[in-house]
């Protein structure tokens, strides 16, 4: 039984409750008109509805997870199991084969000795399936009884309801707090790994990164895990070239949208520039390799450049600050237009000049939201793969020459995590490392950020 088919029974359930609740507060109004009730039937139905949904809901959750443990233990104890392979991946792809025929997700397997499995298994999901229904239904026939029977004219059943749904959005809103500190988590357990195999000082002040150990037999320790040149890369293509492009273009599109273009125009060209937004990366990564990057070879090659290459931070960072120009531009966009009209006029009427009038007050009132759509693209562009892996290669070098080639961080965490090495390897912990340190400094931009955006909001509000 998929947890569809049980959500499904749990809505339906829930509904007849409901209903039965909501019959049973009208009853009590109708044998004494003259009485006032505590509280209205549609708060009795929502009572009775929440008890019969909220238990059938964790019991999905649970069902879902140790359902299919049970199947494959029941699977494993029939006579049919006797021929499986001991261990290891053969094993796993039998049981697998035979579970997805039994499902009705394949039309045969690959092995033959897995065939004679996927009779046990249907047998197994069947009996199963029926267990979790029966257990469902007595779970929500239980609570839904026990709420029921507590429907009375004196029952306060809007102070339950309404903390039931207080605990139901305290918990959403926890979920985005408790998902970061499981990232949090996992990424420090993984790293503490890592650095347990190679030395903190080594990662965080090597110039040298080649992690495979067959390119470079002699240099087989942890020497070869320095990851300054992905920082500097990360750094050099995210925050310094494509802040070069996106803030100065999405600044001055914002100020001449909110000052100087008439509305007609605003209403067309403002949708267009954010279009750029729901552009996806790949088409940037297939622009930045198929045009700009050649571009910038022969002009590497018009300036004497010797062994120019089609692949570099400048083609990358250039097409990546395109990107992001909408996300500095409409934040700075809704904050230049949130400011109060009365500041404008005044230093207008005061003799300023429009351009005086934007520069002396209009940012400063609108820097809280400049700022934090400039973290928002920092944030961004630090994070982006798919342009730096189609323009600016893979190669981890340290340079400040813009037409070298040049990674990221983000592109050799996909690097390393991509094939088929071993979570005991330093090679593939080196990417948790690496993303370890990349939170850290996207939650230091976001600090930073916050802190500025506290100070100048309160000297302008």
């Amino acid at each position: 039984m998929s947890p569809i088919t049980l959500i499904l029974i749990a809505i339906g359930l829930g509904l007849a409750g409901w209903l039965a609740g909501r019959a049973r507060a009208w009853t009590f109004q109708k044998a004494d008109p003259g009485a006032r009730p505590v509280a209205r039937p549609v708060y009795h139905a929502w009572y009775v509805a929440l008890w019969i949904v909220l238990p059938l809901i964790v019991f999905i959750a649970l069902w879902s997870v140790i359902a299919p443990q049970l199947v494959t233990q029941s699977v494993l104890a029939s006579p049919a199991a006797a021929n499986l392979p001991e261990f290891g991946f053969e094993r796993e792809a039998w049981l697998a084969e035979a579970r997805a025929v039994a499902q009705g997700n394949a039309p045969g397997v690959f092995n033959e000795g897995a065939e004679v499995l996927i009779a046990p298994y249907r047998e197994a999901i069947g009996r199963y399936s029926v267990i979790g229904i029966v257990i469902a239904l007595v779970i929500a026939f239980g609570g839904g009884a026990f709420a029921y029977l507590r429907v009375r004219p004196d029952f306060r059943a809007r102070t339950r309801v309404e903390r039931t749904v207080l605990a139901i959005l305290l918990l959403a809103s926890l979920v985005a707090i408790l998902t970061t500190f499981g990232i949090f988590v996992s990424l420090v357990f993984e790293t503490v790994r890592f650095f347990g195999m190679v030395s903190p000082v080594d990662f965080l002040f090597g110039t040298f990164w080649n992690p495979d150990p067959m390119s470079n037999p002699e240099n087989p320790d942890g020497s070869r895990y320095g990851a300054i040149p992905l920082f500097w890369g990360t750094i050099f293509i995210g925050a310094i070239i494509a802040m070069i492009v996106a803030i100065p273009l999405g600044l001055m599109s914002a100020v001449y949208l909110t000052q100087y273009a008439d509305r007609r125009l605003r209403s067309w060209v403002k949708p267009m520039l954010e279009i750029l937004a729901g552009v996806p990366t790949v088409v940037y990564g297939y622009f930045a390799a198929l045009t700009v990057a050649p571009a910038f070879r022969d002009a590497a090659v018009a300036l004497g450049m010797t062994n120019a290459s089609t692949e570099s931070a400048l083609a990358a960072g250039i097409v990546m600050g395109i990107m992001i120009i909408p996300f500095v531009s409409s934040m700075a966009d809704d904050s230049i237009a949130a400011v109060p009209s009365a500041m404008r006029d005044g230093s207008l009427a005061m003799g300023a000049t429009q351009s005086e009038t934007i520069k002396r007050v209009l940012f400063p009132a609108a820097l809280p939201g400049i700022v934090a759509g400039v973290m928002l693209a920092v944030s961004r562009a630090i994070g982006e793969t798919m342009i730096v892996v189609m323009a600016a290669s893979t190669a981890a070098n340290l340079s400040a020459n813009p037409f070298d080639r040049m990674t990221t961080v983000t592109v050799q965490i996909v690097k390393m995590l991509t094939g088929e090495g071993s979570f005991d390897h330093p090679t593939t912990l080196s990417a948790f490392a690496l993303g370890f340190v990349l939170f850290l400094v996207t939650l230091a931009l976001n600090i930073i950020a916050l802190r500025v955006v506290k100070r100048f909001r309160e000297a302008y509000e």
